[in-house]
């Protein structure tokens, strides 16, 4: 298509038929300078005549409707035609008029003084909608080829505030537009009170950015006499300065209401113009050129003759400079139709359920008539891809991989960052490094499992956090969470693209958890205001994240323990440590949010400890298997002394007696077919956690080289124990690490509660392949066997007795 609109501009003329220039075409563009007229006589009369120059705009949509369409178009190459005066006459004569029609005007309200405030507050919203009109003026003079003519665009627009208009619109808008590098062209799904701040300042900021680029190329500073933005400030100051000269305070709220006003509906009609069309990103790192079917268009008459046929604006942005009556109307099968004249587009934008309603389903038949062959927008439509277009093929990867990520990279964009980072490159190799493709993926990820699994450890970690420069407890606390989320994004991706398995994820996320605990309780103990005390407290972990198998969403579970009976110090540094690991766990990537928990009190003794789990029912001291201390404070004995205490409760005889009771004590849940939602079936995750934890009560000797021992870990050591036997541990063991990368897999791609089954083919297709089967039907139906199997093997289990020799 991209030879398509000469050609058939051309045929779309033969086929409506063509307009010749003439006076009575040309008449009805003079529509602005009879408003101006009324502005003038609305600012002498005030009262009802106030309401005569918002007829036109108020009325816009009904007049579109009254007047009908144009499609028909003025053959382009009659540039020179002397019959084009009479519309030169029409625009010149309302830029002539503006400037001593505005000065009247606030000569008429701020001076004269005949007005009451309220009819001088209406007459500056007066003068906001009319600058509409002008903006449209102003932009047409600064398209102009000479000089003088584009210095009078800028004093026109900076009439109403917006003389930056000329670069911002000129440079940045017709160069970047339709990409996410265009602030004035909003994403599908965005709406207008969304887009409006980014337009609003994104648009000046842009425009700085290319003036201060175009002025370095000349070798020029920004604070050279040519930079264009010292005439901007000329004008727009100029005209503000001139209103409070007038009116004082009240001069320049009008003035500023005008511009205000201005302003928004000039992003208005950005926000329409463009709307949800995307140029494509293209292999070489570029954008497609601009296309016809880029622009939302309008071919309502009114609209056309107020707005100097603006509402043709995909042949305006194909050719800039084009006198505004020999814009083209491109044709609908070319270039994309608005629901009706800007009027009613306007009226709808402000409302974004209802804009929503009506545009998106037009934006999705341009997608499927122009870009057929792209079946998933979702990274064009995405925050992360406005905020970081370069980062386009990472960010399609991981929306069609991993909703969770995408997620996250849409709120937090700067995360795409960090794998930039040369510790994230480095383990990155290409593919195609071997000609066996099984050889070539263990190759590329190689790099990746030796750095997160054996050379990144905790201690690794812990230096690198220690080397970030903070002040205070909050600072500290805000980077080590950032660092985190970095860390377990980098883990998310490398496991996404098969570079670490599920179950290395979780060593690696367990890792990056304990060293921004560790990181977190540190900074807190640093910037304590009393005297460390000869007595300890100890920071126990528990859960996944103590036995090294985290996976997002993971709780936060910390105790504080200490020796002797809490003393007020205590109580107030544990407390300061449970708010800090708060914040830690807000707007976590890893940790369940504000889910630092561990009971009501901030600390207990050792005694106080022993007592709470004595009595408690079984679950919780189950619990205590999957233990152990990250953190001291003080005395650093308190971590053995805690370790005592705790295989002081494990063996409990009440506990090991009610073992064969809490055997029969199995889950009841149903195995869905085709569902990968196994954790509350027989043979499931807590099934065979469960019996692992059970296993681990009746013999104590299986957690005597591992503080948390994985329930994997506890079954192969029974087995070398002769506890069960070999076939019946290789078979719990499997089972368990089947369940952790099955969980694994879906924390790290799919979102909190989301089915797997439901999930897009691709992201199936990833989740298949990260525990280790072709196709997602095969690891349902194994995931099934699995289950089956191990729910028999631990009705089997005899907890307190010896296997039967085999």
């Amino acid at each position: 298509m991209a030879d398509v609109s000469a050609t058939h501009s051309s045929a779309r003329a033969e086929t409506l038929g063509s307009v010749e220039p003439s006076i009575r075409h040309a008449l009805p563009y003079f529509t602005p300078v009879v408003i101006l007229l009324l502005v003038a006589n609305a600012a002498m009369r005030g009262s009802w005549w106030m309401a005569t120059p918002l007829v036109f705009f108020l009325l816009a949509d009904l007049l579109d409707k009254l007047f009908g369409t144009e499609e028909r178009n003025m053959d382009p190459t009659k540039r020179l035609d002397k019959r084009l005066v009479w519309y030169q006459v029409a625009m010149w004569t309302c830029v002539a008029m503006w400037p001593p029609t505005l000065v009247f005007v606030l000569w008429q309200i701020l001076v004269v003084g005949h007005l009451a405030t309220w009819e001088v507050l209406v007459m500056a919203l007066v003068l906001g909608n009319v600058a509409t009109i002008i903006l449209v003026v102003g932009h047409e003079v600064v398209h102009e080829r000479t000089v003088w003519q584009r210095r009078v665009g800028e004093f026109i627009l900076g009439s109403i505030g917006c003389a930056q208009y000329a670069s911002e619109h000129v440079y940045v808008h017709h160069a970047l537009v339709a990409t996410p590098h265009d602030p004035m062209s909003a994403r599908k799904g965005q709406g207008l009170w969304q887009y409006l701040p980014r337009a609003v300042a994104g648009s000046i900021l842009a425009s700085w950015r290319t003036v201060r680029d175009r002025l370095a190329l000349r070798r020029r500073s920004m604070w050279h006499y040519t930079n264009p933005f010292w005439r901007y400030a000329l004008f727009n100051v100029g005209w503000f300065a001139l209103a409070y000269w007038m009116g004082g305070a009240l001069g320049s709220l009008v003035f500023l209401i005008q511009c205000s006003f201005a302003v928004f509906l000039l992003r208005v009609g950005d926000y329409v113009e463009h709307y949800g069309l995307t140029r494509m990103y293209l292999p070489s790192g570029r954008f497609e050129r601009f296309r016809p079917w880029h622009s939302w268009n309008a071919v309502s008459k009114f609209s056309n003759w107020l707005y100097y046929n603006t509402q043709r604006h995909s042949d305006h942005h194909g050719k800039p400079t084009r006198f505004y009556p020999l814009l083209q109307n491109q044709g609908e099968d070319l270039a994309p139709r608005m629901p009706g004249g800007y009027a009613k587009v306007f009226n709808l934008a402000l409302s974004p359920k209802r804009w929503f309603e009506t545009m998106d389903p037009l934006v999705d038949e341009w997608r499927a008539r122009f870009y057929p062959k792209v079946q998933d927008w979702s990274a064009y439509d995405s925050a992360a891809f406005a905020a970081r277009p370069e980062a386009f093929n990472t960010i399609a990867e991981i929306h069609s991989s991993t909703p969770r990520l995408a997620k996250w990279i849409d709120r937090f964009p700067e995360l795409l960052d960090c794998l930039r980072l040369k510790e994230f490159t480095d383990l990155e190799l290409p593919s195609g490094l071997e000609a066996d493709p099984e050889f070539d993926r263990i190759a590329r990820s190689g790099l990746a499992r030796v750095y997160w699994t054996h050379e990144f450890g905790v201690p690794e970690m812990l230096e690198r956090i220690a080397d970030i420069p903070v002040e205070g407890v909050r600072e500290s606390v805000e980077v080590i969470r950032n660092w985190l989320n970095e860390k377990a994004f980098q883990i998310g991706v490398h496991t996404m693209r098969g570079s670490l398995t599920p179950l290395e994820a979780a060593k690696a996320l367990s890792n990056a958890a304990e060293a921004s605990i560790v990181g977190t309780l540190s900074a807190v103990e640093r910037n304590f205001a009393s005297h460390p005390a000869e007595d300890g407290v100890a920071a126990v972990l528990f859960g996944d994240l103590a036995a090294g198998e985290a996976a997002p969403n993971a709780e936060l579970r910390v105790e504080f323990v200490c020796d002797g009976e809490p003393v007020e110090r205590h109580r107030l540094l544990c407390r300061k440590f449970r708010d800090a690991l708060q914040t830690l766990s807000r707007d976590s990537m890893l940790f369940a949010s504000a889910s630092a928990s561990g009971g009501r009190n901030t600390v207990r003794s050792l005694a106080g400890f022993v007592e709470r789990y004595s009595g408690s029912d079984s679950p919780e001291r189950l619990g205590l298997t999957r233990s152990r201390c990250i953190f001291t404070t003080g005395d650093p004995g308190v971590a053995a002394r805690f370790g005592r205490a705790r295989s002081e409760i494990l063996a409990d005889r009440a506990l090991r007696d009610g073992l064969p009771e809490m055997q029969t004590e199995r889950p009841a849940g149903e195995i869905r077919p085709g569902s990968l939602s196994f954790d509350d079936a027989p043979g499931g995750l807590r099934d065979v956690e469960r019996a692992a934890r059970l296993l681990q009560v009746a013999h104590p000797s299986l957690a005597e080289e591992q503080e948390a021992p994985t329930a994997a870990s506890v079954f192969r050591t029974a087995c070398e124990q002769h506890l069960i036997s070999k076939d019946t541990a290789r078979h719990l063991a499997a089972a368990a690490e089947t369940w952790r990368k099955v969980n694994g897999t879906l924390g790290l791609l799919l979102e909190p509660g989301a089915a797997a089954e439901s999930a897009p083919a691709s992201v199936r297709a990833v989740i298949a392949r990260s525990c280790g089967e072709d196709d997602f039907d095969s690891l349902t139906v194994h995931c099934k066997e699995i289950a089956i199997r191990t729910a028999a093997e631990i009705g089997s289990l005899h907890l307190l007795g010896r296997p039967s020799p085999q």
